[in-house]
């Protein structure tokens, strides 16, 4: 009974420190409203971008990806020389505040050019957030409970991403594309503000390198 009791208590973030529960929190948030929009993104670039075909899915989705892949060393590297956890904690909030408003653009955007642009800075925002938020999450696991720690991000991050991803398709035949982006950005938003609290968890001095 008591290892079953353990085990349960995974799912409700106890038994680890508050800086790590902070870091899964925004991050099952945030996940989860990307989400709602993922699985049926190329059904809405089809409905609302002019010419959306599945060439434009296809080459938004690698600027995305391309994007982020290219700019996550660069940002990784300033983070780095400019050592110190503010600076991550700032640069992982600006790229997790950014990419929650993002999804807003897509509300008025009508050609593949324009939804190129929005994705090239969606995966400048990604790119931002990613390093830091691992780095942070690397500094502040707690001993021995490493692959716990690990395990429950991923397990949360994906049960939330599952749940949203059927609610997203629900959600867009009943209240439209433009009632589910709403949803998106304000989850978004309530993820990156989530982050807030580890500022009183983390180191504050900073060098440069």
């Amino acid at each position: 009974m008591k290892r079953r009791a353990i085990f349960w208590k995974h799912y409700f973030l106890q038994g680890m420190n508050p800086a790590i529960r902070c870091l899964i929190l925004s991050d099952v948030i945030w996940r989860g409203s990307v989400g709602f929009i993922g699985p049926i993104f190329a059904l809405f670039i089809a409905g609302f971008i002019e010419g959306g075909s599945a060439e434009v899915v296809g080459v938004s989705m690698s600027i995305y990806l391309f994007t982020k892949s290219l700019f996550q060393i660069p940002f990784a590297t300033i983070m780095d020389r400019i050592r110190g956890e503010q600076v991550d904690f700032w640069f992982m909030f600006s790229g997790t505040f950014a990419s929650a408003l993002l999804p807003l653009s897509y509300l008025v955007i009508h050609t593949p050019m324009q939804l190129y642009v929005v994705q090239f800075l969606c995966g400048i925002a990604a790119a931002a957030s990613f390093p830091p938020f691992m780095a942070l999450f690397t500094k502040h696991m707690d001993k021995h409970k490493e692959g716990a720690e690990w395990g429950i991000y991923y397990t949360l991050t994906d049960l939330c991403t599952a749940m949203t991803a059927a609610l997203g398709g629900v959600m867009a035949v009943n209240f439209g594309f433009q009632a589910l982006i709403v949803v998106v950005v304000l989850m978004g938003l309530i993820g990156s503000f989530v982050l807030f609290p580890i500022r009183f968890f983390i180191r504050q001095n900073t060098s440069v390198k």
